[in-house]
């Protein structure tokens, strides 16, 4: 009982540990480490549950730590009690962890023979959860372990395989450990080592890389941060001030693409000041270019978090202009699913502004501003690469707009940044971000930061960003080619387990 308990608390301290890989921390290491330490203990387990519980363990202590933020959502935005938002938060992680607990029963069952499940059995089980994780559900895949790699010699990996490729590379380099501190250093231990080197040498190497190539002339850019506190955002008070702060930054800062924040117009499209929207289309005009707002639409299909886009392009639209309408919403926090049954959450509990919006159409064009072919996402969508991608080869610029002010001074945007780099990685385009508290940031077509504002602050990042064109492997084959690469992993694994 006393090596249970010592295990399974390794574990959750292995997971606990693994919070320091990702943004803002970014001790890319640790995580191949933690997860290394993780192999080890599965390889020592006697039956598959004995497995699932050393899985659990170690995801209670990753998204424990790793997504605490959500209980500031929950309980000082959303006004939440904190005897539920705690449990709330709690539950939330144990319901993720149940995933690497299905990882650890699986690899147990899938093989017996210890060094092939190092090498080939864990590595995929371990990214084949976090991919299902990534879908069901809407999907979650945050703090997915290949983020922590953004700013490491494995990112080079993303624009073949994307960021669960890179995952799966990471955790290949954990089996080769945890099979070197098996083996210590016996011929296969030296073999692993070797390989191990290879693998980051190799990522090292496909960094630079030159995927695509730049289409027209540089340009300039402005990304406001209005700093709008969530406390005050949606409250009818307010109004006048945020409507004013956000008209005084883009008038002040002349640029050829203006980008605003998510809802920085926090009303419908149609109550927005007539006199606003022309002083911020002619601004536009006068730089021979375009303002991008974040606003809410109405029409018959419902309400829509959206991006309209005032001044040159405009031009070419005979009526409303160039628009982009959220569609991967958050689940309880932009709808509510089996409303007969939740309803009573957002009605009674959460105080959450437009809580219950609409989709917008799955595929919707770039949209042509500033000379460029823009794909734009709101907040929460770059998390998902395979939407993404949808939008290429015709696109030649990113832009994110968010809101991550619901979460406080917390990790959250900073964690929300380093998956804009994987973004950028994949498709070999630059990332715009602009965010209401930050982090608003310039990312290059290589996935770094080139600017990045201070959080929690009002201001504006002015730059200069180039349209790419081309494609990366990832955008032409997404996430089957890693699919295929884990079912052929899975099955040399399985048969030399049963030899």
């Amino acid at each position: 009982m006393r090596k249970v308990i010592k295990e399974n608390g390794l574990a959750l301290l292995a997971g606990v540990s693994c919070v320091a890989g990702f943004a803002p921390f970014g001790i890319f290491p640790i995580p191949v480490a933690a997860l290394a330490l993780l192999f080890v203990l599965w390889g020592r387990c006697d039956t598959p549950r004995a497995a699932a519980h050393l899985g659990f363990a170690f995801g209670l202590g990753l998204f424990g730590g790793g997504i605490s933020w959500i209980y500031v959502a929950l309980h000082d935005f959303g006004e939440m009690p904190v005897w539920l938002a705690a449990p709330a938060t709690l539950l939330f992680a144990a319901f993720l962890s149940l995933f690497t607990a299905l990882a650890g029963f699986l690899q147990a069952r899938l093989s017996r023979v210890s060094s092939w499940r190092f090498l080939l059995v864990m590595p995929s089980i371990w990214v084949l959860i976090e991919w299902l994780r990534g879908m069901i559900f809407t999907g979650f895949p945050w703090l997915t372990l290949g983020y922590a790699q953004s700013d490491g010699p494995l990112a080079g990996f993303a624009a073949l395989l994307g960021v669960y490729g890179v995952s799966l590379v990471a955790a290949l380099c954990a089996g080769l450990l945890a099979l070197l501190w098996v083996e210590r250093w016996s011929r296969h231990g030296k073999m692993a080592c070797a390989l191990f080197a290879a693998l980051w040498a190799g990522g090292e190497l496909l960094r630079h890389v030159a995927w695509t190539e730049p289409v027209g002339a540089p340009f300039s850019v402005t990304l406001v941060q209005g700093n709008i506190g969530q406390d005050i955002k949606f409250t009818e008070d307010a109004l006048a001030g945020t409507l004013d702060t956000y008209r005084r930054q883009v008038l002040q800062n002349p640029a050829k693409l203006t980008v605003l924040p998510e809802t920085a117009l926090p009303v419908m499209r149609d109550e927005v000041p007539q006199e606003l929207l022309d002083q911020l289309r002619e601004h536009a005009r006068r730089n021979q270019g375009d303002v991008l707002a974040g606003v809410f639409e109405r029409d018959r299909g419902g309400y829509y978090n959206s991006v309209i886009a005032l001044g040159a392009s405009e031009d070419g639209f005979a009526q409303e202009s160039p628009h982009y309408r959220k569609h991967h919403l958050v689940i309880f926090g932009e709808f509510i699913p089996f409303r007969p049954l939740f309803g009573w959450l957002i009605n009674e509990i959460l105080n959450i502004p437009m809580g219950d919006l609409a989709r917008g159409e799955t595929e919707q064009a770039p949209l042509p501003v500033a000379g460029q072919q823009v794909a734009v996402n709101i907040c929460y969508e770059d998390v998902f690469g395979e939407e993404i991608i949808s939008a290429l080869p015709a696109a030649t610029l990113l832009v994110n707009v968010t809101n991550d002010g619901w979460y406080g001074h917390s990790h959250a945007a900073a964690q929300h940044n380093q998956i804009s780099q994987f973004r950028a990685l994949e498709t070999g385009r630059m990332m715009l971000r602009a965010t209401n508290t930050g982090v608003t940031s310039i990312i290059g077509v290589n996935g770094r930061v080139l600017q990045q504002l201070p959080q929690h602050q009002p201001g504006v990042l002015q730059g200069q960003a180039q349209g790419y064109a081309g494609s990366t492997p990832y955008v032409r084959w997404g996430n089957v080619a890693v699919l295929l690469l884990i079912a052929l992993m899975l099955s040399v694994g399985r048969l030399r387990s049963r030899r």
